[in-house]
């Protein structure tokens, strides 16, 4: 877990016990966002969503942060099995890249709000923090996800 704040980047990371085009398979589909989200915020995939996602690919997922809303992201990083990122009006970027090791893919979760237009809406909602939070109980997901079963 590590927060830059010169470079503007959350960032956790951890070893999943599966490959990294398995681990990309389901980073791509927006439709199974909610399997692996550690913020409990993402509902469900719209509609109008691809089965896929792409660079440039647009995708709305509707939402709940005590209220239900609808956010539409932008695929802005996209390298097969390798890393794929989104980023939606409020201009920071979800990033994941995916690094072979032993054992697995090393995950690496990236909240990058670098770009970020609206700094005093991050710093009112405690983005930041809730979000570094919520990336450890992402990996932790995915690491579920594709663990063996006991």
């Amino acid at each position: 877990m590590a927060h830059d704040p010169v470079k503007e980047v959350v960032t956790v990371e951890r070893v999943i016990p599966a490959a990294p085009g398995l681990i990309f398979e389901l980073l791509a589909d927006p439709r199974q966002h909610h399997v692996f989200d550690g913020s409990g915020s993402v509902q469900e995939a719209r509609n109008s969503a691809p089965k896929r996602l792409s660079i440039g690919a647009t995708f709305s997922m509707n939402m709940r942060i005590g209220v239900p809303y609808r956010i539409t992201n932008t695929v802005v990083e996209f390298e097969e099995n390798k890393r794929i990122a989104w980023r939606h009006f409020g201009g920071h970027i979800w990033r994941y890249i995916l690094t072979p090791v032993e054992g697995g893919t090393l995950v690496t979760e990236q909240f990058d709000y670098a770009t970020n237009r609206s700094r005093l809406f991050l710093k009112l909602m405690k983005a930041i923090e809730n979000n570094e939070r919520s990336m450890e109980r992402t990996l932790a997901n995915l690491e579920r996800h594709f663990s063996p079963a006991s």
